[in-house]
């Protein structure tokens, strides 16, 4: 019986040291298991988009609101953005350097043939995030890009587009996007 009591107490005085030495508890606490990892923060800078700033913004609000595993803010000044947007006069693209990182052209061609500024960018800004383009495509898939026709002004990533940035940035899919397996094909 005096054994018991005497490692009850050695157990409870080590509890009680552990912290006091700067030791870390192990087990996470219970509400810190429902909590969804906290996003992965991509900067940009569009200072050289010109006329197409809003444009850009907009795109990054658009995966901003529908994923949450990614968060795209403007990069403050001095800051090296993970995103450079830049507007010229040739065809909308993206040259990823790696994921999350490299290089947006809003091309003003395209938007001089009626494509939608604010579908481009967040178009290009999906090929930075990991996504290929999926031509020929309808206006319901973001990365069909200019397959849908200048009428097209979906500038909304799909549920499987939302699922796939998910995935290549370890996020949880809380955001009105449901996993939907890579093979299935969404038609409008």
């Amino acid at each position: 019986m005096h054994v018991r009591t005497l490692t009850g107490a050695l157990a409870a005085a080590l509890a009680l040291t552990f912290p006091l030495a700067g030791g870390q508890a192990t087990a996470a606490a219970p509400e810190d298991a429902d909590r969804a990892p906290a996003p992965r923060v991509l900067t940009y800078d569009a200072g050289a988009s010109a006329e197409f700033r809003s444009a850009v913004d907009r795109g990054a609000a658009i995966w901003n609101e529908s994923v949450d595993a990614v968060e795209l803010r403007p990069a403050t000044a001095g800051q090296r953005a993970n995103i450079r947007v830049l507007a010229d006069n040739g065809w909308p693209r993206a040259l990823p350097t790696s994921l999350g990182s490299g290089t947006v052209y809003i091309g003003r061609q395209a938007v001089d043939q009626g494509y939608d500024p604010v579908r481009i960018s967040s178009h290009e800004l999906g090929h930075i995030l990991g996504l290929p383009d999926r031509k020929p495509g309808p206006c319901s898939s973001l990365m069909s890009g200019s397959t849908a026709g200048v009428a097209c002004k979906n500038p909304y990533p799909d549920a499987a587009e939302k699922a796939e940035v998910e995935a290549n940035f370890g996020g949880a899919l809380t955001k009105s996007a449901t996993a939907v397996p890579r093979d299935t094909v969404i038609v409008d």
